[in-house]
């Protein structure tokens, strides 16, 4: 099946992305292990687990759509120095990954492919309820206890 080429475009896109997040998730995840803080360790490997899972989303639909992905184009990842500003970077890239996802559902609706807005959805759905949710209780934490009390609760 031929699928249109700016949405294909797009799925590129959103790939370069999600690998991109996938990648930072990984830094960190390893970063925090190497510190002891097994807990923020352990959340940063499940949620690059869940980065995977979207990655193999995207290609399985890109290439039942015709395209080959291209995975040499991803972003550069954002690796950060410390917890809070890797918590906010972590932060920053999911929410671009958002915006990314409604633009390209909203252009999948004017396009009439209705399978792939649904693929994405889901997403969209782990990006804001599971990602996104997590990050800013963190942030907020850290802002309301302080980051010494935070990261005691992290080892």
């Amino acid at each position: 099946m031929i699928g249109n080429k700016e949405i294909l475009d797009r799925m590129q896109n959103l790939l370069n992305y999600e690998i991109s997040a996938r990648d930072q998730y990984l830094a960190h995840s390893r970063m925090y292990q190497d510190w002891g803080l097994n807990k923020l360790y352990a959340q940063m490997q499940h949620e690059m687990e869940e980065e995977q899972t979207h990655i193999d989303a995207i290609m399985n639909r890109m290439l039942f759509l015709g395209r080959t992905p291209d995975l040499t184009q991803k972003e550069p990842p954002t690796v950060g120095s410390n917890p809070r500003e890797m918590l906010q970077n972590d932060l920053d890239a999911e929410v671009e990954v958002a915006e990314l996802l409604r633009s390209t559902m909203h252009l999948c609706e004017k396009e009439q492919d209705f399978e792939t807005r649904d693929i994405l959805q889901k997403l969209l759905h782990d990006t804001e309820m599971d990602h996104i949710y997590w990050l800013e209780q963190q942030l907020g934490l850290i802002d309301k206890m302080g980051i010494q009390n935070y990261l005691q609760l992290q080892i």
